[in-house]
């Protein structure tokens, strides 16, 4: 991991003056830091039955897409209104910055699948918290949620459920 955190660049004041963006295009744009987030990412839920993996916009895209490749699995995004073309479900939800809407497919997730969902940063944990709700009113068999960052002080994690397993591949 210390050669994946070499990759991620600190934006400061971004969005917002006082905040210390971690940003992962860098990582992304690195052949080998790609290749590695993909193969740990997937040795996390290689024999847990993954059919689906649930990728958040835009960058959980990113990490999602690989992750659903590498187990063989199918992905699923979560997009922002208007941007799914079926029929969809939605939440609203509390974020860093203000509020904000998420949609998933109606029909994207059946009770057989055995679920991931993915973002590259779990913050205050409200964007996986909604897509979380959303996925969990659909009857999955089991569902995990999965970053490759994780910043630990804002205190996202304990947003989520407690009974679902929750892991990131980088804490700060």
């Amino acid at each position: 991991m210390e050669y994946i955190k070499s990759k991620i660049r600190d934006v400061v004041d971004f969005p917002q003056k006082g905040v210390v963006f971690k940003d992962l295009t860098t990582v992304f744009k690195d052949p080998r830091a790609l290749h590695i987030i993909g193969w740990d990412l997937s040795q996390l839920y290689r024999d847990k039955g993954v059919t689906k993996v649930v990728g958040i916009e835009s960058r959980g895209f990113i990490g999602g897409s690989i992750l659903a490749f590498e187990l063989g699995a199918g992905f699923v995004p979560v997009r922002k209104p208007g941007k799914l073309p079926a029929d969809t479900i939605s939440a609203s939800y509390k974020k860093e910055y203000g509020t904000d809407v998420i949609e998933i497919h109606r029909d994207a997730i059946t009770e057989d699948d055995i679920v991931v969902l993915h973002d590259d940063v779990l913050a205050t944990g409200g964007t996986m918290l909604a897509a979380y709700n959303l996925v969990k009113s659909m009857n999955p068999k089991k569902i995990y949620i999965n970053f490759i960052i994780e910043l630990s002080a804002l205190g996202g994690r304990q947003l989520l459920p407690a009974d679902v397993e929750v892991s990131s591949l980088i804490k700060y």
